[in-house]
């Protein structure tokens, strides 16, 4: 269920929660996808007492492991070219990976913005997918090739990923902490945003947040 606040005539803001969801459905408003080969992924609605919003919560359960493989689920209503995204995550289960990320300036399955907390690997980052190509941007302040930025990520936890941006402009956030800020104009054009994930990660949403400007 989604409450909108309208800020001014070209702004808005909009958090989406899913207590009102049916489990084992999509919830509305919502489709999804995949970057990359591999088993088809399953986003559905599934029950979670421990959520920001119980008693439900957006799940991906599927635990395909090829390692290159995106499953994503984009809210197809809103599209924004700057604003900011945040959403609650927790990683549940992968041998693989178990990540969570946010997407921006969704073009298509292979043309999108990503910012991504990895609890296996402990750390944050952003990258660009370019005709399915996926790279990763440097955190401004650090080497060119380094790559993101290391967090804690608490697996079976609740956390909060969130990214601002404006113009070619990115600032990604992780529990309230402004961890680092990049630059990148590959997208300029307005898009959509929505959900990531990669390989075999289990990994559950809520309190999705869109704020437009």
């Amino acid at each position: 269920m989604g409450a909108i606040v309208l800020m001014h005539s070209l702004a808005f803001a909009e958090v989406i929660r899913f207590e009102a969801e049916i489990p084992g459905r999509l919830p509305r408003g919502w489709s999804v996808g995949m970057t990359h080969d591999g088993g088809a992924p399953r986003w559905e609605i599934v029950r979670d007492e421990s959520a920001p919003s119980p008693p439900y919560v957006f799940a991906q359960l599927s635990q395909d492991r090829t390692a290159g493989r995106f499953p994503l689920a984009i809210l197809d209503r809103i599209t924004i070219v700057d604003g900011s995204v945040s959403v609650a995550f927790k990683t549940v289960d992968g041998a693989v990976d178990q990540a969570g990320g946010i997407i921006w300036r969704f073009q298509d399955a292979n043309n999108y913005y990503i910012v991504r907390a990895n609890a296996l690997e402990d750390n944050v980052v952003l990258y660009k997918v370019e005709n399915g190509v996926r790279q990763s941007i440097s955190a401004k302040g650090l080497p060119s090739r380094s790559y993101g930025v290391k967090r804690v990520i608490p697996r079976g936890r609740w956390n909060t990923l969130k990214i601002e941006f404006q113009g070619s402009s990115f600032i990604v956030f992780l529990n309230g902490e402004r961890i680092f800020e990049t630059e990148d104009q590959t997208f300029t054009k307005a898009g959509r945003t929505g959900l990531w994930t990669k390989a075999d990660s289990v990994t559950y949403f809520d309190e999705f947040t869109v704020i437009g400007k």
